[in-house]
């Protein structure tokens, strides 16, 4: 189908309690995949973090509902190291080691954090030629 969409998802809403809070876990964490602050509103406070230009995560002040889990592109095996590394530093709570998970396929290497919300944030890699550290 010639006219079929380049992506399944476009952007993803998710309230948070403190958005200051939420701000500086997700700078940090996101910050070894390449991701960041790339748009902001003050009234109701909003952030879209994703590559510039190209906001795809959008975090609202709010009361959060059941948590979500909200899977990166990683470029690498070391960027998922790295953001493990970095959520931890920002307070996020380990999910899942960094390594690699056969039952999604052979070459699935990702890492998971619990944001300040609870809400489940991987990265993740699918490339087969990529080490880790």
């Amino acid at each position: 189908m010639s006219d079929a969409p380049r992506h399944v998802l476009d952007h993803l809403g998710v309230p948070v309690r403190d958005i200051g809070e939420s701000r500086r876990f997700y700078e940090t964490a996101l910050e070894p995949l390449g991701f960041g602050v790339v748009m902001e509103f003050d009234d109701p406070p909003v952030l879209g973090i994703g590559l510039p230009r190209m906001p795809q995560l959008w975090l609202s002040e709010g009361e959060p509902g059941a948590p979500v889990h909200v899977a990166l592109h990683a470029a690498d095996r070391a960027r998922v190291d790295a953001f493990h590394a970095a959520a931890l530093a920002a307070g996020g709570r380990d999910n899942g080691a960094p390594g690699l998970r056969p039952h999604y396929h052979p070459s699935y290497y990702a890492a998971y954090v619990l944001d300040p919300d609870g809400n489940n944030v991987e990265a993740v890699c699918h490339s087969a030629d990529s080490p880790s550290q």
